[in-house]
């Protein structure tokens, strides 16, 4: 398939499917544990439509081009004080990318289910003789980028999951006092995690990609990746 081909088709499960079982996980489990907010804001539904941010869809296209793929949907609003349960914010934050390990587990089960032998070149290319190329291909992309944004969102590093399961889990005292720096700041900090070290040269999300999920990848279709 061409670059462009990839490019649709990571959109297209980003924004369809990746992106809004994501969003949904956070406002199922925020409107469980006591939060309604996003439920008032009609975020308890899997309609892509009620998930989509057009600025956040435009980076995801331009980014893929680019050939590292970042890009977002609507976040979900929750109201921390609403939640029941010391750890509460930390479950509601965990279940955005325990999600994308479930559907990334769904697409390696039915990519090995509809293989009988197949092999990988590099990190991108499935062949697949018992179903069409393509739908190999889409299944392999499908595990990838929920790898990536399993992985990608625990970091923490603000806005992103792992930042609010970071700050639950610090005393209050010290939250307190790390916070304002670590909101303030966290964008930039995001942003050289993103970009390359050097030029030519991966970034350290491309690192910790290729140290952690890649193998991940490999375990959930049995066949290394690399």
């Amino acid at each position: 398939m061409s670059q462009l081909a990839d490019v649709a088709i990571f959109m297209g499960l980003f924004l369809l499917i990746s992106g809004p079982v994501h969003e949904c996980a956070h406002a199922y489990t925020a409107w469980r544990l006591g939060d309604g907010t996003a439920k008032l804001y009609g975020r308890v539904t899997l309609n892509p439509i009620a998930h989509l941010d057009p600025f956040g869809a435009l980076m995801i296209f331009i980014s893929s081009l680019a050939g590292f793929g970042v890009g977002w949907a609507k976040p979900t609003p929750v109201n921390p004080y609403n939640l029941r349960g010391r750890y509460a914010s930390t479950m509601v934050s965990v279940a955005g990318p325990l999600s994308n390990l479930v559907l990334a587990m769904g697409f390696a089960v039915a990519l090995r289910l509809l293989s009988d032998s197949w092999t990988i070149s590099g990190q991108t290319f499935v062949y697949a003789p018992t179903v069409p190329g393509g739908v190999s291909v889409i299944l392999w992309i499908g595990v990838e980028l929920n790898v990536m944004l399993m992985l990608f969102n625990l970091l923490p590093v603000p806005p992103l999951d792992g930042s609010h399961v970071l700050f639950d889990l610090l005393s209050r005292e010290t939250s307190a006092r790390i916070r304002p720096m670590f909101d303030q700041y966290g964008i930039f900090l995001l942003v050289l995690l993103i970009l390359p070290i050097f030029p030519g040269e991966t970034s350290i999300v491309g690192v910790v990609f290729g140290r952690v999920g890649l193998p991940i990848m490999g375990l959930l279709v049995g066949v290394p990746v690399g």
